[in-house]
C-alpha cells in the first residue's frame, strides 16, 4: 500500500480517536451529574447516557484507536529510520500515555455501567482536559519534530494545564453561582 495513503487513514483515525475520547469524557461529566438527580429523570438519562457511550465506545473510539495503532505501526515499518529520531520516541511515549488515558476511559465505562461513576463532575471535567494535554503534545512534537526546545515545550504544556485547570475552576463557581441564583 502506498505510503501517503497508509499515513491518511492514520491521519484520519486519529481525528475519530480523539473525537470519539472528547466526547466519550464529556459523556461521563453528564453522567456524573445525572447520577444525583431526582427519579425518574435519573434514570431515564442514565439509562440513555449508558446507550450513548456504549456506541460511542465500542463503534467509533476503540475501533479508532486500534486502526490508528495499526496504520501508525505500518507507518513505522515502511519508515523504519524513524524509531531511530529523538522526535518519535517523545511521540510514542505521548501516545503510550493516551493508551493509559483511554484505559481509564474503559474503567470510568465499566464502572458507571453497574454503580455510581464514582468521581465527581469536576474531576471528569479535569480528566477530559487530559485529551487535549495529550493531542496538543502529540501534534506539536509531529510537526515540529526537533526545531523546538523540549523545555519550552514541556513549559508550554505545563502551562496549558495550569490554563485549563483554572478555567475549569473557575466554571465550576459560575456554575456553582448560577445554582445558587
Amino acid at each position: 500500500m502506498d505510503y501517503n495513503i497508509v499515513k491518511s487513514l492514520h491521519i484520519i483515525f486519529v481525528v475519530t480517536w480523539f473525537a470519539g475520547l472528547f466526547y466519550m469524557f464529556r459523556l461521563f461529566v453528564y453522567h456524573a451529574e445525572a447520577e444525583i438527580k431526582d427519579n425518574p429523570e435519573r434514570d431515564i438519562l442514565l439509562r440513555q447516557y449508558r446507550l450513548m457511550e456504549y456506541r460511542l465506545w465500542y463503534i467509533i473510539t476503540w475501533p479508532s484507536a486500534i486502526l490508528t495503532l495499526i496504520y501508525g505501526t505500518t507507518l513505522l515499518y515502511l519508515n523504519p529510520g524513524y524509531l531511530s529520531m529523538p522526535w518519535m520516541h517523545l511521540k510514542l511515549f505521548f501516545i503510550l500515555c493516551l493508551m493509559l488515558y483511554q484505559w481509564k476511559g474503559q474503567l470510568l465505562y465499566r464502572s458507571g455501567l453497574k454503580e455510581p461513576i464514582g468521581l465527581s463532575s469536576f474531576k471528569l471535567r479535569m480528566w477530559n482536559e487530559v485529551g487535549t494535554i495529550l493531542l496538543v503534545a502529540i501534534v506539536f512534537v509531529v510537526v515540529n519534530k526537533d526545531s523546538i526546545s523540549w523545555l519550552w515545550g514541556a513549559l508550554g504544556l505545563v502551562g496549558l494545564g495550569v490554563v485549563l485547570t483554572l478555567a475549569i475552576k473557575a466554571y465550576k463557581r459560575v456554575r456553582s453561582d448560577e445554582i445558587k441564583n
